[in-house]
Formats: C-alpha cells, sequence, structure tokens
C-alpha cells in the first residue's frame, strides 16, 4: 500500500512544476531591473531595496510550491491535495513573517514592499499562462515548434 500512486515525473524524467517555477524565475529576472528603477526613483534606495526584497520572496514562493507538489505527488495522492492547500496557508506565513521581521528596518518601504510581492505574484502568473500547456501530452511549457512531433494525418499517409 505504501507504492507512489502518482507521479510528478513525465516519461523523460522532467518536472513539470519545476519547469515551469524555473521558467518564472527567469521571466522575475527579467522585469526585476525596470521594477527596481521604477521603485528607485519613486522611493529613494529604500523603495529599491524593498522591492528586491519582495520579488526575492516571490520567487521563493513560486519556486516552494513547485517544490513541494513535486515532492508531495511522488508520495500520494492524499499529500499533494494537503501540500496544494495548507502548503498556500504556509508559504502565506512565510511572506507575512518576512516582512514582519523586516518591518521596522530602515530600508523596509511598505508601499513598495507590498505592491511589489502583489503585482509581482499575479503578473508573473498571468505572463506565465501564456507559455504553459494545459494538455497531458505536453505536461509543463508548452513546446516549441521545432520540439513538437509532427503527425501526418491518416489521409495524407493514404496520398503519399
Amino acid at each position: 500500500m505504501g507504492e507512489t500512486l502518482l507521479t510528478a515525473a513525465t516519461a523523460d524524467g522532467a518536472e513539470p512544476e519545476l519547469e515551469i517555477a524555473r521558467d518564472l524565475l527567469k521571466r522575475a529576472v527579467w522585469v526585476a531591473p525596470g521594477l527596481l528603477v521604477v521603485a528607485g526613483l519613486i522611493w529613494g534606495v529604500g523603495g529599491a531595496i524593498s522591492t528586491a526584497f519582495a520579488l526575492v520572496i516571490v520567487v521563493v514562493n513560486f519556486y516552494l510550491a513547485a517544490y513541494l507538489n513535486s515532492r508531495a505527488a511522488r508520495i500520494s495522492l492524499a499529500l499533494l491535495a494537503g501540500i496544494a492547500m495548507f502548503g498556500f496557508v504556509l508559504r502565506l506565513s512565510i511572506v507575512f513573517v518576512a516582512f514582519w521581521l523586516t518591518r521596522d528596518a530602515s530600508w523596509m518601504k511598505v508601499v513598495p514592499f507590498g505592491l511589489t510581492v502583489v503585482v509581482a505574484h499575479l503578473g508573473l502568473l498571468f505572463w506565465e499562462m501564456k507559455y504553459v500547456s494545459a494538455t497531458l501530452a505536453f505536461p509543463g511549457l508548452k513546446p516549441t515548434p521545432a520540439d513538437r512531433p509532427s503527425f501526418t494525418s491518416p489521409s495524407a499517409r493514404k496520398e503519399s
């Protein structure tokens, strides 16, 4: 009864959750310089540092979610469901504790921190939706045209 019920790895050994999290990290690195410049211009150095701190928390949050779901899926469906439900509360608590521990620091600016946490979470998720494949044939990210296998229809095979 202790065997693996579900595996997060695909046939080639890839883990789609971690693949998506790494892609989100790439996108966060692309937008980070712009966000830091804007925050720096509006709120000064403290705003830029607060924004950078918030971006790190967002990326860690996404990666931790992917890692926990990936590992839980290898163990059981019940654990996966529990991690999916209660992992959110855990990760939200981490964001809160990180803020609470740094709220009185001289560099912490609450407004840019809060805006970055909310906007980066939502923005990166909506941006990533364009690249995620929602099919069982290609779990994780959508394959590029060069990666996709070419299938010919039965009628095309008859003609050749």
